[in-house]
């Protein structure tokens, strides 16, 4: 798969393509009330994805795939036709947390079948609105596109099992992107457990953030993967959140510091801790 763009794009550089018919402009934020907020304001032009309508299929049981399995292949190209996107588009995604809400997992999943003109906003929402972007509040028209082709993930995930053997071997790293308190079983904010999968190490993804909220430089970046991930082969390293979400953060860092990308663990912690595997929480440490 070549490599066009960065995977990171700066608000500046989002400003001088503001009318550019090439660009498809994607609000990926997610949370309470998170498209009522995107249809009071959003960046002008942008088309809203919801993560638990269109980036996943929630189902009844977490225990089943986690909080935010992935969609199917058929409606993953719905949503692609349905929101504009040809595998030609030039696909801009932003959020309102640093691209840990659901644009890293949007970008993740376009990668994974294949696209490779898309990149993610760079300080999301609020540094574009802080440079002059022009934002709105009006219902946003287009076209929907022909069914986009897709036939599997072209990246790698990992399953419950797979999870299960590598925490054990030393040939292999998982790392958990959550923060540390979620990871020491401190709190548990979304899922019935808390603490972590024993072996796993614990790598926040709001360390690949300066204080500014901007990604760090590929360089800095690089430095830091390469010093943990050694020279292991990126299918000998799992990375996992709470669902599969937060986890894209720490695989797009990867790829900006020109790494091969590691396998996702789509259930996360919201799977394991649903299936009467070992944990290590605040109590068995």
């Amino acid at each position: 798969m070549s490599k066009l763009l960065s995977p990171i794009i700066n608000p500046k550089d989002l400003l001088e393509l503001q009318d550019s018919s090439e660009i498809i402009l994607i609000d990926a934020r997610a949370g309470i009330n998170a498209e009522e907020n995107y249809k009071k304001e959003h960046l002008k032009g942008a088309r809203y994805v919801d993560l638990n309508r269109d980036l996943a299929t929630v189902e009844n049981n977490p225990a089943n795939g986690g909080r935010h399995p992935l969609p199917s292949f058929e409606k993953f190209s719905a949503v692609l036709s349905k929101i504009g996107i040809s595998p030609k588009s030039h696909v801009i995604i932003y959020d309102d947390k640093n691209g840990s809400n659901a644009a890293a997992r949007f970008w993740w999943m376009l990668r994974s079948v294949g696209h490779e003109k898309v990149q993610v906003l760079n300080g999301g929402l609020q540094e574009a609105i802080k440079i002059g972007f022009p934002i709105s509040s009006e219902i946003e028209t287009f076209n929907s596109t022909e069914k986009y082709p897709i036939s599997d993930w072209k990246l790698a995930t990992a399953n419950i099992d797979e999870v299960e053997k590598a925490r054990n071997s030393s040939q292999n790293i998982v790392i958990d992107v959550r923060d540390k308190n979620r990871f020491d079983g401190l709190t548990e904010p979304l899922d019935l457990i808390a603490g972590h999968i024993p072996g796993a190490i614990n790598i926040p993804f709001s360390e690949n953030l300066n204080e500014d909220g901007f990604y760090k430089s590929p360089e800095v970046l690089k430095e830091k993967y390469t010093a943990i991930l050694g020279n292991k082969n990126p299918e000998d390293t799992i990375v996992h959140c709470g669902s599969g979400v937060t986890a894209c953060h720490t695989l797009l860092a990867i790829d900006y510091a020109g790494i091969e990308i590691p396998k996702l663990y789509v259930g996360s912690w919201s799977e394991w801790s649903r299936n009467d595997r070992e944990m290590a929480t605040k109590n068995k440490m």
